[in-house]
């Protein structure tokens, strides 16, 4: 092969993974259409067909795909009928559901859908306490290369990785193989008659979902009291004007009887403000059965044996794949879908997905949470409306503003992190309850990924993180932030090695607390337990084994936090030295030891500490011989053994991805793309530096910095460098520091003055 053909192809391959479609094509048709080049022109076809198929040119998808099926070949033929059928499905589909009247106008930035079920359900007696699911009418018949056990995740997929590339690609070098890596399913199958499983403990659930309505409730209270002191303390000061005397009363019983108020009223206030801000729209059931009529008959089973109304329907025009369920009876209940859901997933995925939000209105959580969404849609939607005017902004004024956003991003966390308990417990029921419903864990171990792997495919495509994604992100059933590497590390790692750390590290579930959403892995693998129960083979294989992690290493990364209850023992242990001096009247500190603060002086001591003991571990030296690159980026993923702590010095290449301007001033939004996947980036900014991150983002950098393995992995940075030379600098260890220091001198100084 020509060497420009050979790098024309190269490029084309990689335009092809990261999205850029209309370059892919324009790299790959000259090779496609070239008849010398041999195996390379087989390779650039199999390219275009993916091109063409996701940028909506399926006519053309097709033409290929016929093309390469009278290859002499027969791997190419394999891969091209298989390409060719999903195709064909994906037109009919199309054609059907434009021909219902939805009122629904399509969106340009969707993707193609996936493959519906390839496995038939038969028709059985039901048993005394077991659970049939009727036969669908539109299953289609068993794909004829049986033989490979598997379908393909996202159509049309290059050859799987099964396939030997020697057979198919000729001489490839290990980019290309890795560029044509591709996600391969079992499709493990569904039971056809199952036994209900035991009965789940509700208690848990019922209490955390009290203690959400009052922990909402409390942090609402103390905002508006902090804001109204404000407020009147501000009045006080200025000249010829008086504070206002109802700020002064206690909010409590008002604010009580509003909340209420609201989760009565929340389905239509929530009906109104999903429709203005994000174009929500209803969606007929006939639109739906198009899509998925197992999910039409899963909703309407369900509700006549609870005796229940059939939720209204509800569409987003999204392309990243969301559910989400409000209402405050399950009567007024309400499923909001998204149309890049309905167009990625296949029948029995849509369906089993549609059946966890029944779950979560059988265990009434979505009343609460509906609450919760309430509340801070607007919330977020003034960080979003502030950080918009701040971006036409400039000089002087933007501080201001850019504060003032900062101000509503950290209120609408703090609303949300009322419920981040909540929303991890919540799933693991629903989970529970939609296999039940279909018998088909294996169809939501599908669905739970490939939504994964469809948030994360809009973030890249997007470049950013969308308002719609983050807003919505605490009641969607994946969370954005565990999708970023997740979604995009398939081609590099399966799924069972980058889960391992989800499912044998012990000390996982410490990392999950300021998470929204459990560990993929933990649920996959209860997931599994089901199958398993009902004798069915699992979708994924974990190994039973736990790692072995050092406790040494567990309690230096909580060393900052373990010293809080060491301040406590320690207060304690001054207390009774201080009432031992007193009772001897060698010593009277009663004055101090009377005033109770000087525990608080004990405790950011402890706190102080415990930072400083951790500092030389969590940010060492890195070494440019130490250092590791993109290529070993999979491998840190898939240690199961590893924690935050171990700071793996890395150096990798890519594009930073993010909001930009004032949306992203305290570096909320900071994405590596790197040619292994997505990786969160961690940055704190630095005064007086000459370029912000966000005038990086979009471009190619090199990222130095200390990579972590937690529930979400991430890199904290130590500099963003630019090919042009251009460094930002996060000095992460200066503010741990700064903040080891603040945090011994406020200690001592509350120990010493009480």
């Amino acid at each position: 092969m020509p060497s420009h053909a050979k790098s024309s192809l190269e490029a084309g391959l990689i335009a092809l993974k990261q999205g850029n479609y209309q370059t892919a094509i324009a790299q790959l048709e000259p090779i496609a259409s070239s008849q010398s080049n041999g195996t390379a022109s087989l390779q650039a076809q199999v390219g275009l067909v993916m091109a063409y198929a996701r940028s909506g040119e399926a006519s053309k998808a097709i033409a290929i795909s016929q093309n390469l099926i009278e290859s002499n070949n027969p791997q190419v033929q394999e891969w091209a009928t298989r390409a060719l059928e999903h195709l064909t499905k994906r037109k009919k589909r199309d054609q059907e559901s434009k021909n219902v009247e939805t009122g629904f106008v399509a969106f340009d930035n969707s993707t193609p859908d996936s493959p519906p079920v390839t496995s038939t359900l038969e028709e059985q007696p039901k048993e005394k306490d077991q659970v049939v699911e009727p036969k669908s009418d539109d299953t289609p018949p068993m794909v004829p290369l049986a033989k490979l056990k598997a379908t393909i995740a996202t159509p049309p997929p290059p050859p799987p990785p099964s396939v030997p590339l020697s057979g198919f690609m000729g001489s490839v070098t290990r980019t290309q193989a890795k560029l044509f890596g591709v996600i391969y399913w079992r499709q493990a199958q569904r039971a056809k008659a199952w036994q209900p499983l035991r009965k789940p403990k509700l208690i848990p659930l019922r209490l955390l979902t009290a203690g959400t309505f009052i922990a909402l409730f409390w942090v609402i209270r103390e905002i508006l009291k902090l804001a109204f002191g404000f407020i009147n303390q501000t009045l006080v000061k200025l000249p010829y004007l008086e504070p206002f005397q109802f700020l002064y009363r206690d909010p409590t019983q008002v604010l009580l009887i509003l909340l209420v108020i609201l989760i009565g009223v929340s389905p239509w206030l929530l009906d109104m403000l999903l429709a203005n801000l994000y174009g929500q729209r209803e969606f007929p059931k006939d639109v739906l059965n198009a899509h998925s009529r197992e999910a039409v008959r899963v909703l309407q089973r369900c509700c006549q044996q609870r005796h229940w109304s059939l939720p209204k329907l509800r569409i987003l025009p999204m392309a990243a794949p969301i559910i989400l369920t409000y209402g405050s009876l399950p009567r007024n209940a309400r499923i909001v879908v998204s149309q890049g859901l309905l167009e990625q997933l296949a029948d029995d995925e849509i369906a089993v997905i549609y059946a966890t939000q029944l779950g979560h209105i059988a265990h009434w959580d979505f009343a609460v949470m509906s609450l919760l969404l309430l509340v801070t849609l607007p919330t977020h939607k003034l960080y979003q409306q502030v950080s918009e005017l701040g971006g036409k902004i400039s000089g002087i004024w933007r501080w201001p503003v850019t504060i003032l956003a900062s101000l509503f991003y950290g209120v609408w966390c703090l609303l949300t992190g009322t419920a981040l308990w909540l929303s991890r417990l919540r799933l693991y029921y629903s989970d529970r309850v939609a296999s039940e419903i279909t018998g088909n864990p294996n169809a939501l171990i599908r669905a739970l990924l490939k939504i994964a792997i469809g948030i994360a495919a809009d973030i890249q495509k997007q470049e950013r993180t969308s308002w719609q994604l983050e807003s919505l992100n605490l009641l969607t059933p994946v969370s954005h932030q565990q999708s970023l590497s997740l979604g995009t590390i398939a081609s590099n790692l399966s799924f069972e090695a980058f889960l391992k750390w989800d499912t044998a590290n012990p000390y996982r579930q410490w990392f999950t607390i300021n998470n929204s959403h459990p560990l993929m892995g933990d649920r996959i693998k209860r997931l599994c337990q089901i199958a398993r129960h009902w004798h069915l083979d699992t979708e994924l294989h974990f190994a039973s084994e736990p790692s072995k992690v050092r406790r040494q290493s567990f309690l230096l990364q909580i060393a900052p936090w373990l010293g809080i209850p060491l301040g406590v023992l320690f207060a304690a242990l001054v207390w009774l030295t201080w009432q031992l001096a007193f009772t001897l009247k060698f010593l009277n500190l009663k004055w101090i030891y009377e005033d109770w603060s000087f525990i608080t002086g004990c405790l950011l001591i402890g706190f102080s500490i415990g930072t400083v003991m951790r500092i030389n571990s969590f940010f060492p030296d890195i070494k440019p011989a130490t250092v590791q690159t993109d290529d070993y980026l999979p491998n840190l993923l898939a240690d199961p053994s590893a924690l935050p702590i171990d700071s793996i010095s890395v150096r990798l290449v890519g594009k930073l991805l993010g909001r930009q301007g004032t949306s992203n001033s305290l570096a909320q939004d900071l994405i590596l793309q790197s040619s292994a996947g997505l990786v969160k980036l961690h940055h704190v900014s630095w005064l007086g530096q000459s370029i912000n991150h966000q005038d990086l983002i979009g471009r190619q950098i090199i990222v130095t910095g200390w990579f972590r393995r937690g529930a979400t992995p991430w890199i904290d940075i130590q500099t963003l460098e630019t090919q042009s030379g251009k460094a930002i600098h996060s000095p992460h260890p200066i503010w741990s520091t700064f903040l080891a220091v603040a945090a011994q001198a406020w200690g001592a100084y509350v120990f010493l003055t009480g």
